[in-house]
């Protein structure tokens, strides 16, 4: 069964290549989803695939490089939405 998984990542995050990295690594994995900019400064990402996929890939997301700007996360479980590839919103 699909899942969602909501990640909002802090720290230094912005300015730094963060979304198009996240989209990067999130193609070694099979998965939907998509990435943003917060106006707080934060990162919203939001996928959906199976858990354990999900897992793996936010795993793979701390140990990139992208590790080293991540301050904080907040994650969110949910129901899969039906979500297509995988994109960076404005």
């Amino acid at each position: 069964m699909a899942e969602r998984v909501q990640v909002f990542y802090e720290g230094r995050v912005q300015g730094v290549g963060f979304r198009y990295s996240a989209k990067s690594v999130a193609r070694g994995f099979d998965l939907c989803g998509w990435v943003r900019n917060l106006p707080d400064g934060r990162v919203e990402m939001v996928a959906e695939g199976e858990r354990a996929e999900l897992e793996a890939f936010l795993e793979a997301m701390r140990e990139s490089h992208l590790g080293g700007f991540i301050r904080r996360e907040e994650v969110a479980w949910s129901t899969a939405q039906g979500l297509r590839g995988f994109e960076i919103r404005p």
